[in-house]
């Protein structure tokens, strides 16, 4: 064993061609049994089979090895499993001939709780409790369901054959062509799927309704779900049948497989899983219910069912070479999502919405502890962490910035012959960059490579000198710190108006941009009144800085309409930005935020809304007697956008307001404005007692339900009964998540433990557990900390295994600030770190850190009490 212990990846002895494997998962006793006949190549000399293989019990005996042409059967002398590297040594007395071998396996397996590789999820029927088999192999848990080369590199095909029982349904990739049944079970035998890596490989059993529709191009699209919940896979089918020829188009490609099935599982970990032909979704991902769901779960389920059959292209038909590529499966399928959306939705204002990705990735690679989009992968177990916002809203974000560089039509181009030429192999970014370099005539590996092999992003400061815009890049760092890093930086900017524009590339540390041509085109003869803004529509992955005099007139430009609202957007997220990090006054940022106190649209307030957020916790920490004066302020900054909206929906009103209204309900009952709280109330009285009612639209129950909270004590607590007695009678998923997330949002500490503690109980699925996190009220915030360190042992047994443990870990501790609490949780996890949560438990400790030293800026800040009670009062 030693000779194959800790390598990253599997030795290359042999590579395997078809895999024929037959499953038996028993639904009563929770275990499987497995046979498996692998056809491989041998391509080196060696004695030595390695593969993966983890959490199997290997039945010794049942191991052999047969050349192609052989009637001799070899079986081998020593056979070794490494837990820790989750590898299978199989070692033989001879030398193994190379060429074409078959390899025989049987083992068994148990149908886990951890929601991966093959494991049980629970429903009810009739009352009944009873368990499905699911699996879930992506990144690196096929391993456990079967003995395999578990390396997205090593495609094969795959010949699955399941035994279940007679009554249930059973799914794989491809489409069944058997089916026996003998008794109480049938064998059901599938389609020998294309090649494809093993973590795309997907079995489903269970009891199951579907709906089904055709694409036209003439693909088979089937939504299933639970019984009695068919209705509500009608959209998601209804976008499914769509997107796919518009992926086919837009790829020059048809969809390759000769069925494509979507399916509700109800325990599942992420929010849904590319399986090719076989999509796996949380239900909150692919059901919609035209009376309970809100139009923030419609998007999502657009979005996210977008996204996974963009995979479908990019990710399975051309699979990355190694999860350092991981960003290419990611980036794009999230970047191409909001292309289909707004191809099906063009009311929805999806790439104003896409700023919501760019700011997320700013915020996580705005830390020292980011990583660069190709991150060296050293262990399997390293591979969950970078499921993570640098890997899709990074990756989504300059692709964007690619494809508005080399413009839409020369990006397409190079897409569609870049997996004409990966089809059903494996590629690394570099190939990609080549294909778009020889469609574009540009070196985009060169522009490209400082965006994915360096961490980070910069900030380019933009100063007026005489009649040049000079600009300068430096790396941009939340701490504030000064960072290493240059970048080839697309710099778009427009001058008065969006018709004066001008683009050039900032290569070095600094550069300038003449704007007498430009005061020429806008007939602006010498006056310095003219607005400038960097980075039009937010299109590159970078922060702009003004100078006093150029932000003061993006000010007013913004008061008098001119911007655009991604600009609106950027403009804000920036200033937020270089004030957390210490480059702005918190009195400056105030300042702007007061000039959007007539904004309507719903990404700009929801920027506003999250900003607000953050604004408000650090002046509660450093300035305790102004808290309700900014808490006065942000009321105000949004009774305009709640006033036009109202409680009740407006008859025509589009998606985007029904998503605002209850965004900004929510943050107002959040900040205490008593009016809307009262209202919520009332309608939640209404609500409670009769479900069917209108009164409270799925839009405004969060608003309600936080409302309710706000109002339980320890002395009172019927309004957290009421939002129990909902979530045990619902059996709609996104309801459940609301109330889940609204549970924490009491200001009473004993309300929030019982909330907590609810959340790791039976009642709620492990999946959701981490949602009771997100509604945590200030006052929650050390009750979480106490609760989480006593809970520890019982989340990492629990959670430990995949990427939902680093939820719990960054929700409790970011909203810290101060060092002294730094310190502290540093010392609790020093002895209780592994590989799959030191990034996430160290990006955490940093924000602390960060938000320690802004708490300290903002103390030092003069005249800011003053402001805030100015802010607070004054008439509009």
């Amino acid at each position: 064993m030693d000779l194959f212990k800790d390598l990253p990846r599997l030795p290359k002895f042999a590579v395997p061609r078809v895999y024929d494997l037959d499953l038996r998962p028993d639904l009563e006793s929770c275990k499987f049994d497995g046979k498996l006949v692998v056809t491989l190549d041998v391509v080196e000399d060696t004695k030595y089979l390695v593969l993966n293989a983890a959490d199997l019990v290997i039945k010794d005996s049942s191991i052999w090895l047969r050349g192609k042409n052989s009637r001799e059967v070899k079986f081998p002398s020593n056979i070794g499993i490494d837990a820790d590297d989750e590898i299978l040594v199989l070692e033989f007395e001879e030398v193994l001939p190379l060429g074409e071998a078959m390899l025989g396996i049987e083992f068994q397996g148990t149908l886990n709780d951890q929601m991966k590789g093959f494991y049980r999820s629970t429903y009810m029927i009739n009352g009944e409790k009873r368990n499905m088999a699911v699996t879930q192999f992506e990144p690196a848990d096929a391993r456990r369901c079967f003995p395999c080369w578990d390396e997205p590199a090593h495609k094969a095909s795959f010949k699955i054959t399941v035994r279940a029982p007679v009554d249930r349904v059973v799914l794989s990739n491809m489409p069944a062509i058997e089916e026996k049944s003998d008794g109480s079970l049938k064998t059901v035998i599938f389609e020998e799927s294309p090649l494809m890596s093993t973590y795309l490989v997907a079995i489903v059993v269970g009891e199951f309704e579907y709906i089904e529709g055709t694409s036209t191009a003439g693909n088979k699209v089937r939504v299933y779900t639970e019984v009695g919940k068919t209705k509500q896979g009608k959209f998601a089918l209804d976008v499914a049948v769509r997107t796919l020829p518009f992926y086919a188009e837009y790829f020059g490609t048809p969809y390759s497989l000769p069925k494509l099935d979507m399916i509700a599982i109800p325990d599942f970990s992420a929010g849904a899983m590319e399986n090719y032909g076989l999509v796996t979704y949380r239900e909150t991902a692919l059901l919609y219910d035209q009376q309970h769901s809100a139009a923030a779960n419609k998007q999502r389920v657009a979005i996210v069912v977008a996204h996974e059959l963009a995979h479908q292209w990019f990710g399975n038909l051309v699979t990355m070479e190694w999860w350092t590529h991981l960003w290419l499966n990611e980036g794009f399928a999230t970047w191409v999502s909001y292309l289909a959306a707004d191809y099906l939705f063009p009311e929805w204002k999806i790439w104003t919405q896409f700023t919501d990705q760019t700011m997320e990735a700013f915020r996580l690679d705005g830390l020292v502890e980011s990583h660069p989009i190709e991150v060296e992968v050293g262990h399997a177990h390293e591979i969950d962490e970078i499921f993570d916002a640098i890997s899709y809203k990074k990756g989504a974000s300059i692709i964007r910035m690619l494809e508005s560089y080399l413009g839409a039509q020369c990006f397409q181009k190079g897409l569609v012959s870049y997996i004409k030429r990966y089809a059903c192999k494996n590629a690394r970014t570099e190939d990609l960059w080549a294909v778009l370099s020889e469609e574009s005539g540009e070196s985009v590996n060169e522009l490209m490579d400082s965006w994915t092999k360096q961490k980070g992003y910069p900030v380019v400061f933009a100063r007026l000198k005489d009649d040049d815009l000079e600009l300068e890049q430096s790396r941009y760092l939340t701490s504030g710190s000064l960072g290493d890093g240059q970048w080839v930086v697309p710099i778009t900017l427009c001058y008065g108006s969006y018709d004066v524009r001008k683009s050039t590339l900032l290569r070095g540390k600094v550069g300038s941009v003449s704007l007498s041509e430009l005061r020429h085109s806008q007939n602006d003869k010498g006056s310095q009144s003219s607005w400038i803004k960097v980075n039009i529509g937010q299109a590159a992955f970078y922060r702009v800085q003004y100078d006093d005099e150029l932000g003061k007139r993006l000010r007013a430009a913004i008061e008098k309409g001119l911007l655009g609202a991604t600009d609106r957007f950027g403009i804000l997220d920036d200033a937020y930005a270089l004030c957390c990090s210490r480059k702005q006054p918190l009195s400056l940022l105030l300042a702007l935020m007061d000039v959007y106190r007539h904004e309507l649209d719903y990404t700009v307030l929801s920027c506003l809304i999250d900003v607000s957020y953050k604004v408000s916790r650090v002046v509660r920490d450093a300035l305790p007697s102004a808290a309700d004066c900014v808490k006065l302020f942000i009321v105000n900054l949004l009774q305009f956008a709640a006033e036009k909206l109202g409680f009740e929906p407006i008859s025509g009103e589009s998606h985007l307001d029904a998503m605002l209204r209850g965004e900004i309900l929510a943050a107002l009952a959040v900040f205490g404005h008593e009016i809307t709280k009262e209202e919520a109330l009332r309608r939640f009285g209404v609500f409670l007692n009769d479900r069917s009612t209108n009164i409270l639209p799925p839009d405004t129950r969060k608003a309600a339900y936080i409302s309710v909270m706000q109002n339980v004590t320890s002395s009172d607590r019927s309004g957290y009964k009421s939002l129990l007695r909902i979530y045990t009678q619902t059996n709609l998923s996104q309801e459940k998540v609301r109330i889940l997330s609204s549970l924490a949002s009491s200001p009473d500490p004993s309300i929030v433990r019982e909330a907590l503690d609810f959340s790791l109980s039976s009642e709620v699925r492990n999946q959701d557990a981490v949602f009771v996190l997100y509604g945590l009220s200030n006052e929650g915030r050390e009750t979480a900390w106490l609760w989480l360190k006593e809970k520890w042992d019982f989340i990492q047994k629990n959670w430990g295994s995949g990427f939902l443990i680093s939820r719990f870990i960054s929700t409790v501790v970011s909203p810290f600030t101060s060092e002294g609490k730094a310190d502290e949780i540093e010392a609790f996890f020093s002895t209780r770190l592994t590989p799959s949560i030191e990034r996430t438990v160290n990006q955490s400790i940093e924000r602390v850190r960060i938000n320690a030293e802004w708490v300290k800026h903002v103390q030092q800040e003069n005249g800011l009490l003053e402001l805030l009670q100015e802010l607070a009062y004054r008439k509009y």
